[in-house]
């Protein structure tokens, strides 16, 4: 089938998809190489088709995500990567899509900033089953959604809104959501807000969404294909420059602030997917780092009650570094930290599990000592690095 890769109302590149695939098997005509996704890799004007395929590839539902397979089941469909086209490549995350060649459609019938779309697939991908299969609607944002976790577009309150699971037996994840909002309004950090909401008595997350159809979000895994990382420099110099060679300047002050929030509640999952930049879609120019956002793999989620809290280097990290005793030192300056806004956020915490059915009293004590015990050993961090400033 052959389509046009298009940027909101301008027309990017013609390309051919592979219906048994789902994948990009041609390129044709480019109409507008600056408009291509920043991951793309080019010599002058011929594109790589490689990396265009990550990148589409890459807007799929993930094969890990809880769900998936019910969902391909049911819809008689081979892959999540022949979803894609059912939308016409649409998200909510940035202002992509493919158009069929030769059609009449246009970017402001049918993207869905302005329009709704339908909440089929993320209900199924929740267990909730239609009546009839024949009225089952495929123009969905959760067709382009990533993660691992159960989740789904809604609109609520005339906003879009992403509504996500926890998983295992204690469904934390949406409470260290909540948790995570707290330590960064007392911190005066950018954030998303989230809230738990309850479906069928177990918590879920729920957060607004932060992109308009005046922007794009562009995950960092993106901006890091932008320059060939040479071999002497590490990931987190790398991203720093990528970011710095697109005009982002204050990238390092963002890159504090995530890492020691991180830190603080043991954050397992902060990957290169789920943090980012913000590009103005008009202009293509970047306006600032993404407020942080998905914090809710952390403060030990999955680990069993009398193993909380973990011992420090035992503490799993990502993005740049394996563990947090290590990736805290990349952190420049603790200048803009105040310990004391943090005062009585154990309490907090223990009143955002207040009505959790799945966390005890004994979770419940252990969380917030392990909270206070990060603050604690953050605090000797913070220590070390003025001594080691000085030498």
């Amino acid at each position: 089938m052959k389509y046009i890769l298009s940027h909101k109302e301008h027309p990017v590149l013609a390309i051919d998809i592979d219906e048994g695939t789902g994948t990009i098997s041609k390129l044709g005509e480019v109409y507008s190489i600056e408009r291509l996704p920043v991951s793309v890799q080019r010599k002058k004007d011929i594109i790589d088709r490689r990396t265009l395929n990550e990148w589409w590839v890459g807007r799929c539902i993930p094969a890990s995500r809880s769900g998936l397979r019910t969902l391909l089941d049911t819809l008689f469909i081979s892959s999540p990567q022949l979803l894609l086209t059912k939308c016409y490549g649409l998200s909510l995350s940035d202002q992509y899509w493919v158009k069929p060649k030769n059609s009449s459609l246009q970017w402001k019938d049918i993207n869905f900033f302005d329009n709704p779309f339908s909440e089929d697939v993320g209900n199924i991908l929740f267990g909730d089953f239609p009546d009839d299969k024949e009225d089952f609607n495929l123009l969905s944002p959760d067709n382009t959604s990533d993660g691992w976790l159960k989740k789904k577009w809604v609109i609520g309150n005339s906003k879009c809104q992403l509504i996500k699971s926890g998983s295992g037996t204690y469904r934390q994840e949406a409470y260290n959501e909540v948790l995570a909002s707290a330590i960064m309004r007392r911190l005066e950090i950018p954030h998303i807000p989230y809230e738990v909401i309850t479906i069928d008595e177990y918590p879920h997350s729920l957060c607004n969404n932060f992109i308009s159809k005046e922007t794009d979000l562009i995950p960092a895994w993106q901006i890091l294909q932008t320059i060939k990382k040479s071999n002497n420099v590490s990931y987190y110099g790398h991203y720093v420059n990528c970011c710095k060679s697109l005009g982002l300047s204050n990238i390092i002050d963002f890159l504090d602030r995530m890492l020691t929030v991180d830190y603080i509640i043991s954050n397992e999952d902060r990957h290169y997917n789920n943090f980012g930049v913000i590009r103005n879609a008009s202009t293509l120019e970047l306006i600032n780092s993404a407020p942080i956002y998905d914090c809710g793999t952390s403060m030990w989620y999955n680990v069993l009650t009398t193993r909380i809290p973990q011992p420090i280097d035992k503490t799993p990290s990502k993005p740049f570094k394996k563990n947090h005793n290590e990736q805290i030192k990349l952190v420049t300056s603790f200048d803009w930290f105040d310990k004391k806004a943090l005062s009585g956020i154990d309490e907090e915490l223990r009143d955002i599990l207040s009505d959790s059915i799945t966390i005890d009293n004994e979770r419940k004590d252990r969380l917030c000592y392990g909270l206070l015990s990060r603050i604690e050993l953050l605090d000797e961090a913070i220590k070390n690095h003025k001594t080691d400033s000085k030498k």
